[in-house]
């Protein structure tokens, strides 16, 4: 069973192993800006913190000037990145944390681990490996990366890890990308499937990105997005797959009214998010080539069940890329994304049920 306690340590081999294929573009190890207290307006990239302590990171908050202190602090830092990585797959590493976060980029929250009175529990064993959107991201002036950290007892703060910015080494760039805007609704409504179902009252959200990000923060169970698009006209006549990413944590994906894909079992399928280890999977459905649209509208409609902390469409690839491109990626890609590092997750959980 994946208790909590299971779910952290296996959420730190997974760490591991991403680290494996990361290359560090920023260093953000280093004297931050640092404040205890708590405010949510020190999360904006504009917020002037000129008059708060500077203190290194990582290492323990009572290390270095603040002996005995338990709450809430934060920490912020300025960056600058390279226009060359304007479209990679990047992830924001924060290391170890005690006990609890919440990290914002330019204003926007990215990610949390851990959850604060009066639902605590700590999320100080979790290796933190954050997925930052390009999108959230300036090529042409400084960034700012604020960090909200709550401790409960003993030692706190960013205390282990490179801190810094990484590139993902294997990534496949879809032919046209779908990430950005999509539509979300929390709630489960068999006829948000239909392609001529109206979804103009829904929310807007970006895509890849955890929900609770976006909208309610403590929110577990169903939600739909749907993505209207058109089909670039290269890609007419072609062998296609529609990736979509990583899902927390289980998914049933529509394409024009059409079922193409699942991975996982949803609750009324007998499954729970306790025995599998589908949020960890890409999703990567074949389409059938009489079902797109050339020149018309096409809808995409993907039924999510979450079950605990986070959910949603949170990591990408996200779009259509032609199954040759595929094929080559699939033979060549890593031993994190499809080798020694699935068999072990496999050995962990066993084989969790995905057709495509």
């Amino acid at each position: 069973m994946r208790t909590l306690l299971f779910h952290i340590v296996l959420f730190s081999l997974v760490s591991c192993a991403a680290a494996q294929e990361m290359e560090q573009v920023v260093d953000l190890t280093g004297r931050w800006r640092f404040e205890i207290g708590d405010d949510t307006t020190w999360a904006s990239k504009n917020f002037d913190d000129s008059d708060w302590d500077r203190i290194a990171v990582p290492d323990y908050w009572e290390n270095q000037g603040y002996p005995g202190y338990d709450g809430w602090a934060w920490y912020r830092q300025s960056f600058r990145i390279n226009e060359s990585y304007r479209y990679a797959s990047l992830f924001l590493h924060m290391g170890g944390i005690d006990d609890i976060d919440e990290v914002y980029v330019n204003g926007k929250l990215l990610s949390f681990s851990g959850s604060p009175p009066p639902q605590y529990f700590t999320a100080y064993a979790e290796d933190r490996w954050y997925y930052l959107p390009y999108e959230y991201l300036s090529y042409h002036d400084e960034n700012v990366v604020a960090v909200r950290v709550f401790d409960r007892e003993m030692g706190g703060g960013i205390i282990r890890g490179r801190i810094g910015i990484y590139r993902q080494l294997s990534y496949l760039v879809p032919d046209q990308s779908l990430r950005g805007n999509w539509k979300l609704r929390l709630g489960d409504r068999r006829e948000w499937s239909k392609p001529d179902y109206s979804d103009d009252d829904w929310h807007d959200v970006f895509v890849p990105a955890y929900w609770e990000t976006q909208r309610d923060r403590h929110y577990d169970g169903f939600g739909w997005y749907r993505r209207h698009f058109r089909l670039d006209p290269a890609l007419a006549n072609q062998r296609l797959i529609l990736l979509l990413g990583r899902i927390d944590d289980v998914d049933e994906v529509w394409l024009n009214g059409k079922q193409i894909g699942r991975t996982g079992k949803m609750p009324e399928q007998g499954g729970t998010f306790f025995d599998n280890s589908s949020y960890l999977k890409l999703r990567s459905y074949y389409i059938p080539k009489t079902l797109l649209r050339a020149n018309e509208d096409n809808v995409i409609a993907v039924r999510i069940y979450d079950g605990f902390m986070h959910g949603g469409m949170y990591q990408g690839p996200i779009g259509l890329v032609r199954q040759k491109r595929y094929r080559e990626w699939d033979a060549k890609s890593t031993r994190h994304e499809k080798g020694g590092f699935q068999r072990l997750i496999e050995s962990i959980f066993g084989k969790s049920e995905q057709n495509r």
